[in-house]
């Protein structure tokens, strides 16, 4: 990933943690998933090489979506998809449907409070789908209705909702 790249990768730790986790859960043999705030992609290429039946990324840096679209290339991944566009316009214009969604926004994004009602009361999620949400410490969302689990690896949190 070049130096130039403003995306904050989700850790090696965080990730093997929350895709032991998934592991748990889910059968990722056919799954549809959505990355939203792509970043780098390695979470949606993560799932595309644990064999989901699709994957599609959201980004909107163009520079980032790039280097996303080349590592598919590269690694001749054929079941994703990278969209460049803003998450939150695709949240509410897109008419596919998920087993699961991802989201790694800015820690900063204002609006991160609000994604977790955005995602879960849209259309994007199927019956008993996962939204997963990785966030800063300063988010709780334990309250939600709901929300089932945080997993926190060290400074990264996922808070995890079900439809």
């Amino acid at each position: 990933m070049p130096h130039s790249f403003k995306a904050r990768p989700t850790t090696d730790f965080a990730r093997e943690g929350l895709f032991n986790v998934l592991a748990n859960t889910y059968d990722f043999n056919g799954l549809v998933v959505l990355d939203l705030f792509a970043g780098t992609g390695s979470i949606g290429l993560e799932f595309a090489s644990r064999k989901a039946g699709q994957v599609d990324m959201v980004e909107i840096d163009t520079k980032t979506t790039g280097f996303i679209k080349r590592t598919i290339h590269l690694l001749r991944i054929e079941n994703t998809r990278v969209i460049r566009t803003d998450a939150i316009k695709y949240i509410r214009q897109c008419k596919s449907r998920y087993d699961l969604v991802f989201a790694d926004p800015p820690y900063d994004l204002e609006i991160i409070p609000e994604l977790p009602d955005l995602v879960l009361n849209s259309d994007l999620l199927v019956e008993e789908g996962w939204f997963i949400l990785e966030h800063g410490k300063k988010n709780l969302f334990s309250d939600h209705t709901q929300f089932l689990e945080m997993r926190k690896y060290g400074s990264v949190h996922f808070s995890i909702f079900e439809r």
